[in-house]
């Protein structure tokens, strides 16, 4: 079943999808994400937070394989709750946004409201749970249906969960997975690398990885 805002029917299936998010970098300018499919196949990249032309550092833009534009996330100021929009392609001078997010709450780690803007199926969607920890669900906002989910990954061969740099997004039937990765990123933005938890001591993934 098909609903909810659609950047690309491309990235819509009619089973359940998951896929591997690795972030490129931690500590420097022009992190990055790049996300495969089950096979190893490159589906979709984001190479700075800046964009292409790295013409703001409040704007992120993902693409798909080919650098191919899909959706510009950017920063909506002034904003006491961290908003962010979102259009499609390339963003230009007077483009209206698709949909918006908003940090609920000042303090806490959950309670991320999408607006999606215009006529669609689903016009809100609730995300719950923590994303430092990389686990949080997408569900709609009436009817509680979940669409998708943010998971620790573990590796299939040794049965080690995975650093944090490394997780999995699995998306559910009929929704995009375009729109699925533009909330992972607005999710990177508004909470950053802040890992530390109670009881928890700081890990960078990207040491342990390497």
């Amino acid at each position: 079943m098909k609903g909810g805002l659609l950047v690309d029917d491309e990235y819509v299936h009619e089973e359940e999808k998951s896929l591997t998010v690795r972030k490129t970098s931690l500590f420097f300018a022009g992190d990055g994400f790049t996300v495969y499919d089950c096979k190893g196949s490159l589906v979709f990249r984001v190479d700075s937070y800046g964009g292409p032309n790295n013409r703001e550092t409040d704007e992120v833009v993902l693409m798909d394989a080919h650098g191919r534009c899909l959706l510009t996330l950017r920063r909506k100021r002034p904003s006491l709750r961290r908003r962010w929009e979102g259009y499609f392609g390339e963003r230009s001078d007077g483009q209206k946004p698709i949909f918006g997010v908003r940090r609920s709450s000042i303090i806490g780690r959950s309670g991320v409201t999408v607006e999606v803007y215009g006529e669609y199926h689903c016009s809100e969607y609730m995300i719950e749970g923590n994303f430092g920890q990389r686990s949080c669900t997408v569900v709609e906002a009436e009817t509680r249906r979940k669409v998708a989910e943010i998971r620790r990954k573990v590796d299939a061969s040794t049965k080690v969960m995975l650093g944090k740099d490394v997780f999995s997004l699995n998306v559910k039937p009929g929704f995009d997975g375009a729109f699925a990765m533009g909330l992972v990123l607005v999710l990177d933005q508004i909470y950053g690398d802040d890992f530390v938890e109670v009881g928890e001591e700081q890990v960078h993934p990207s040491v342990e990885d390497h």
